[in-house]
């Protein structure tokens, strides 16, 4: 939602530039390796459940908790990530752990690889993108993006000796979701449409990732029925009755669908400053609105009340609610669930 923040903030946004496309294979990064294959193993210390890599609990409710939330969290915030700037060290690293946790939950890449080297940035940079097949073998042909970008703006202007935006609510929080709901779906293997994982970059440049792959797909004749974007949502709403927020609440039905399939309250609600600020066109979800016309929205939590740490250095995990994730995420499968495998495609734009 960078437009709309800019607006709040007087920050500029970023020009965009262009590269040619390569897919060709990129190793891993071995340290973000190393790290994730030591954190599949933080949640079985912490609770009955298995880790990252481990069996379902009983109910899909308590399918994610705080430790696997916190032990993703930790990664991508961390300093040693630099603030993930676009064509960074620090993102690489990022890529090599997202990568990990899609190939060792059955998620297998989209493209040759997990990553779609962007075509509109003028140095290397790619969008890291998975899929898990639908289960049907008519609906299977229809697919749902879920998408969030984990890219952030690395380097800034020193405060009190700490120069590093962590981006902890923005991005890690909605990658780690993608990330929690791919384990789930990987798992299970319950979807009967085919469900893309898309990790974006540049979207702190200006959608760069996402316009690049909207534009990819839109080319290749994806039969694409929603996307569902997830950006900041590492801290509660205040005083609200609903989980999350809907970007362009108003110009779809997605909200009451959503909330038709959500189990213990209301999943998604309406936010007037997410309209007022038009965040609806403000984040990763709006340029598959432009490329394929359909409903292409984005969850949120930020509510311009909670944090106070938007690109700023203050951006850190200490600042998370990983409590609060881990329901978001718990809340989000059988909604996603419900919207995969719907028998028509109920959602649609008013």
């Amino acid at each position: 939602m960078k437009k709309s923040f800019v607006f709040l903030t007087g920050m500029l946004v970023m020009a965009c530039g262009s590269s040619k496309i390569d897919e060709s294979v990129t190793l891993q990064s071995e340290e973000a390796v190393q790290f994730d294959r030591s954190l599949m193993e933080v949640p079985k210390k912490a609770d009955d459940l298995n880790g990252i890599n481990g069996a379902i609990g009983a109910s899909k409710n308590q399918f994610s908790n705080s430790d696997k939330v916190g032990a993703i969290m930790t990664f991508l915030a961390s300093d040693d990530l630099q603030g993930r700037d676009t064509g960074s060290e620090g993102i690489e690293k990022a890529a090599g752990f997202i990568e990990n946790v899609f190939s060792e939950n059955n998620i297998r890449p989209y493209f040759q690889t997990y990553r779609d080297e962007l075509s509109n940035y003028d140095q290397p940079a790619f969008n890291v993108v998975g899929m898990v097949e639908g289960n049907d073998p008519e609906l299977k042909n229809e697919f749902v993006i879920v998408g969030a970008h984990y890219d952030h703006i690395g380097l800034i202007a020193e405060e009190n000796g700490d120069k590093i935006a962590n981006g902890a609510n923005d991005n890690a929080t909605g990658t780690t979701t993608v990330l929690e709901l791919a384990r789930y779906f990987g798992k299970t293997k319950t979807n009967k449409r085919s469900i893309i994982f898309a990790l974006f970059s540049a979207e702190e440049k200006g959608l760069l990732g996402s316009k690049h792959l909207a534009q990819k797909l839109k080319e290749a004749n994806l039969n694409l029925y929603v996307m569902l974007n997830y950006e900041m949502v590492g801290v509660p709403l205040v005083d609200k009755d609903y989980l999350a927020y809907l970007t362009g609440y108003e110009e779809s039905n997605m909200a009451d669908v959503a909330n038709s399939y959500a189990e213990g309250g209301t999943y998604a609600g309406f936010l007037s400053k997410a309209k007022e600020f038009n965040l609806f066109m403000r984040s990763d979800n709006y340029p598959f609105h432009e490329a394929f016309g359909v409903p292409s929205q984005t969850f949120s939590t930020f509510d311009f009340t909670n944090f106070n740490h938007y690109h700023k250095v203050g951006d850190e995990i200490s600042e998370m609610d990983f409590g609060h994730m881990a329901n978001l995420i718990n809340k989000s499968i059988p909604v996603v669930e419900g919207i995969v495998n719907a028998s028509t495609k109920e959602i649609r734009y008013n």
